[in-house]
């Protein structure tokens, strides 16, 4: 799951605001409306972000696991090691 918990930390340390973001440089409102419910932004604006405010992606976003996320995940690799397992056999 990733979180842009970060973001917010960052941008009170560089003295950046939403308003300033959206208007003096160009980012969305839906944008941040997104990040602020966790939602999915482009690489992009990953990149423009870190321009702006001068950082790494670290310092946006952090990627974190659930267990749901692990658990579907090793769910897909069982399946695909049983489809090659199957493509061998033919």
């Amino acid at each position: 799951m990733i979180s842009y918990e970060p973001l917010w930390a960052t941008m009170k340390e560089r003295g950046i605001t939403k308003y300033q973001l959206i208007y003096h440089w160009g980012i969305s409102s839906n944008t941040l409306r997104r990040m602020g419910h966790g939602e999915p932004i482009t690489s992009n604006t990953l990149n423009e972000l870190c321009l702006i405010l001068d950082c790494r992606v670290e310092d946006i976003l952090q990627f974190t696991t659930t267990e749901e996320e692990i658990s579907a995940i090793n769910e897909r690799k069982e399946e695909i090691i049983n489809f090659q397992r199957k493509k061998r056999k033919k």
